[in-house]
């Protein structure tokens, strides 16, 4: 017999994924099922899941006037057979669960079923939207209490739960959730009740993310500036005297990249860091990793490890050699101290940084990050000529280094440790948005991304876009790609990618 699973009504938060509780997305992380709303940001289901089946996803849809939405009572049955079936389930629900999410509903449903449940609260809209348009809910002076309000119900109807007269009455700010349809009603009910017209609102769509737009007027015109603005759901809408502090502690459009698309083509393995200080500095990142990294036979480079003491030089151009040389030297019961006797050399300080992070610091840097920056910074010295060289590079990179040390009287063993494969996960998000016209720039950081990336969107898309590149390189390749450029890292490192993106979308 199946043991009975449990459900967790778990709350999504309001759109950006990070403000997701930790024990929202622990659970997400341990989940057999996920039934997740249209308001539940994506970004929060495990990456994997399409192409493993675990967990197990359901759309439910769940957003306002949406057709395709799946009712209440199917969503019911859904997370009670779930449940039935032996899984842990986790119903992600943006929002607050219990904020206009009806899932108290879904609570006394698995109750009447004797299903075990857990809540866990979320970060509600009426509340993030707002402090991220930079308005605070409640402010000494301005406003001491604050109502939620469904905007749902049509004060023109003859029955309605809300005394829209007595709310215009209370004082405080008035938060109104989905109210897009019923605000210029709303807005009337609440000055005939006696609410002043001049009183500042306004209106935030998509709150919170990266496309969040903010309309303020006053009571009176809100429901007009947000239909000539295009406002639409999901929309929060905020009544009362605080929202006059959004010119002082506005933040979040503030930052330099808000309301750009920017694209990380880098491979996944070493995006996480770009796109976390891009999203940060405002970009809507759009992820598509042109590459993917793959190990190659390492038995050569376990070899060389093995006998590392009748090298002089030990040279790496790429934080993904550093990375595997130091897997197999672990693995090969050695450490730091075996390269005691070696001169390191690394092409750029990303590289440097990697192997500091393994105690070990660089000889050689140059002050141009590229392979000819580093043949002349070696050329320099008087302890390359006749010594032996151990080279950790990619398959197909290119022969500069190992030709440049060999006239220069070098012995150099070149090993390639990984190749380049063509990726493109999350090729169709970036395919649309770059038909829609609505992506800013596309970051490179090799010239191998930029040909798998062509590859992947096609020539006629890969025009549509600029590109920022990480060095000369790079850039070659985009113009040899027939890519727009908008401009070249001075640095060739991310700190100097980031800057240069900042630059050129100013």
């Amino acid at each position: 017999m199946t043991s009975q699973g449990k459900v967790f009504l778990v709350g999504a938060g309001p759109g950006d994924p990070g403000l997701i509780t930790v024990r929202g997305k622990k659970l997400i992380e341990s989940a057999d099922a996920i039934v997740y709303d249209a308001l539940a940001n994506r970004a929060l289901l495990p990456a994997d899941a399409k192409e493993t089946g675990h967990p197990e996803l359901y759309d439910v849809g769940k957003r306002g006037g949406e057709t395709r939405s799946v009712s209440q009572s199917d969503i019911n049955e859904l997370i009670v057979r779930l449940a039935r079936e032996g899984k842990r389930v986790v119903r992600l629900k943006g929002g607050d669960p219990f904020v206009f999410g009806r899932g108290s509903e879904e609570a006394q449903a698995l109750n009447d079923s004797s299903i075990p449940f857990e809540i866990v609260p979320g970060v509600t809209a009426g509340i993030a939207a707002a402090a991220y348009a930079g308005i605070p809910v409640t402010h000494r002076g301005l406003a001491t209490s604050v109502t939620f309000v469904t905007g749902h119900e049509d004060p023109g109807k003859a029955t309605t739960q809300t005394d829209w007269k007595a709310l215009a009455k209370a004082g405080g700010t008035i938060v109104l959730y989905m109210g897009v349809k019923t605000l210029p009603s709303i807005a009337a009910e609440l000055i005939a009740g006696g609410m002043p017209g001049e009183i500042p609102a306004a209106a935030i769509q998509w709150g919170t993310l990266s496309k969040q737009r903010t309309v303020i007027a006053t009571l009176a015109t809100v429901a007009d500036e947000a239909a000539a603005a295009g406002i639409g759901a999901p929309v929060i809408t905020v009544i009362g005297w605080p929202v006059i502090l959004r010119d002082e502690i506005k933040w979040f459009e503030n930052r330099p990249l808000f309301g750009r698309r920017v694209v990380v083509t880098r491979a996944s393995q070493q995006s996480q860091t770009l796109t976390d200080r891009l999203v940060e500095l405002g970009a809507d990142v759009i992820e598509m990793p042109a590459t993917r990294i793959a190990r190659l036979d390492l038995s050569p480079l376990r070899a060389a490890i093995a006998q590392l003491d009748q090298y002089q030089w030990l040279i790496f151009t790429s934080q993904n050699a550093v990375t595997i040389f130091w897997e197999q030297l672990l693995a090969g019961g050695r450490d730091a101290r075996a390269l005691a006797g070696l001169a390191i050399a690394a092409v750029g300080p990303a590289t440097a940084g990697a192997l500091l992070e393994h105690g070990i610091t660089v000889d050689v840097i140059p002050s141009r990050f590229v392979a000819e920056g580093l043949l002349e910074k070696l050329g320099e010295r008087d302890d390359v000529a006749n010594a032996r060289v151990l080279y950790v590079t990619a398959d197909g990179a290119r022969e500069v280094l190992p030709n440049g040390l060999q006239s220069l009287g070098a012995i150099v063993d070149v090993i390639p440790a990984y190749r380049s494969l063509q990726d493109g996960t999350g090729a169709a998000r970036l395919k649309k948005a770059l038909e829609s016209g609505t992506v800013n720039a596309v970051t490179f950081t090799s010239a191998s991304a930029v040909r798998a990336y062509v590859d992947v969107v096609g020539e006629e898309l890969a025009h549509q876009a600029s590109a920022v590149t990480i060095g000369p390189q790079t850039t070659e390749a985009v113009r040899e790609a027939g890519i727009e450029l908008l401009l070249e890292a001075e640095e060739s490192t991310t700190d100097g990618l980031i800057a240069a993106i900042e630059q050129a979308l100013e």
